[in-house]
């Protein structure tokens, strides 16, 4: 839901949608924590499940974003399973963390929040944007727990260097947002005065579009707190050095685990871009979609039209579409793993 400068310097402009869902986010369970389940001493995640059944979805959000990104596809998929949303350190109502927010360190507490909460694998993972990355990293990680992966429109862990190599003007703008997002990492709490330019440029910026009047009022005073600012800084400036270092060391295939990954319209020039430009830009973007479905033998890539970067807002019923199919798929193969089992001579 955040339009942040660093997405701005990866992509174009991504064209008009037509018949975007026009829903807004009014659930009063955004309002309070649902169950706070501790994953540490001292600290706690923020988890919402609804549904039953033998596997769970569970839901990674992008950059700097919390579980009612998925506001509009969680209860549907519930329907059919046991459907989990969490909110990630620091961020919606989830304790914050001193470390360093990395794709490693939040798999590692999201595995330790799935033990905690007593949830079972096997797991079908959805992941958006820098979610994708760690729910990637997270099957690279744990792959007998995960039964199927959901990209929507997924972070690769090479988008940034490869993109800024196609841009000597966006690398340069990289470069100097790298900078600001140091300086917010380096602030102290008290260095936030209201009004000063440092307190403007490390706030996360503002979302009312998808809202009701009392969300975004609370999460406008909640966004103001140094835990939530140093959280999504800290997400921001890990996400195309350190987290990307960890996913290139974890890569590995998935044999033939489910995977569909939805990806964007072909994206239009931005001000001052070449059509040649913005045609490398969206050849390198098909590529590593198409390099992340290859991980695996049943994986698959379609795109999603009319819509922007959160598909799961605009376009939630693609979404659910994808989650359905990985869904059917994981689940024939517990029903066959269950029938070789109960075959197995008994020693």
């Amino acid at each position: 839901m955040r339009a942040t400068a660093l997405a701005a310097v990866l992509t174009a402009s991504l064209p008009a949608a037509a018949q975007r869902n026009a829903a807004i986010i009014d659930d009063a369970i955004y309002l309070a924590p649902q169950a706070m389940v501790a994953v540490e001493r001292g600290r706690r995640l923020n988890l919402h499940c609804v549904g039953k059944g033998p596997i769970t979805v569970v839901f990674d959000a992008g950059l700097g974003e919390d579980m009612k990104v998925w506001a509009f596809v969680q209860p549907r998929v519930g329907g059919r399973t046991r459907a989990c949303a969490y909110d990630r350190a620091g961020l919606g109502f989830s304790d914050p963390s001193p470390e360093p927010r990395t794709s490693a360190f939040l798999v590692r507490d999201l595995q330790h929040l799935l033990l905690a909460a007593r949830i079972p694998p096997p797991y079908v993972l959805v992941g958006h944007s820098f979610g994708g990355m760690n729910i990637k990293l997270f099957a690279e990680t744990y792959p007998a727990q995960v039964a199927g992966l959901v990209f929507v429109d997924p972070s690769h862990e090479d988008l940034a260097t490869r993109a800024w190599a196609l841009s000597p003007e966006r690398a340069a703008a990289g470069l100097r947002y790298y900078a600001l997002m140091q300086s917010c990492l380096d602030a102290k709490p008290e260095d936030f005065v209201p009004g000063a330019p440092l307190t403007e440029a490390c706030a996360t910026p503002p979302n009312a579009e998808r809202l009701s009047p009392e969300i975004h009022a609370m999460e406008a005073a909640r966004d103001a707190r140094y835990d939530v600012r140093y959280a999504w800084t800290s997400e921001q400036f890990n996400v195309w050095t350190a987290s990307a270092d960890q996913l290139r060391a974890a890569r590995r295939p998935l044999g033939d685990m489910p995977i569909v990954v939805l990806t964007h319209e072909p994206l239009l020039p931005r001000d001052g871009e070449t059509r040649e430009m913005t045609d490398a830009q969206n050849a390198l973007r098909t590529e590593l979609h198409t390099q992340i479905a290859r991980m695996s033998t049943r994986g698959s890539i379609r795109t999603v039209h009319d819509s922007g970067h959160h598909f799961q807002l605009d376009q939630p019923q693609e979404v659910i579409a994808a989650v359905d199919e990985v869904l059917a798929m994981a689940s024939e193969d517990q029903a066959r793993k269950r029938s070789r089992k109960s075959r197995a001579p008994t020693p």
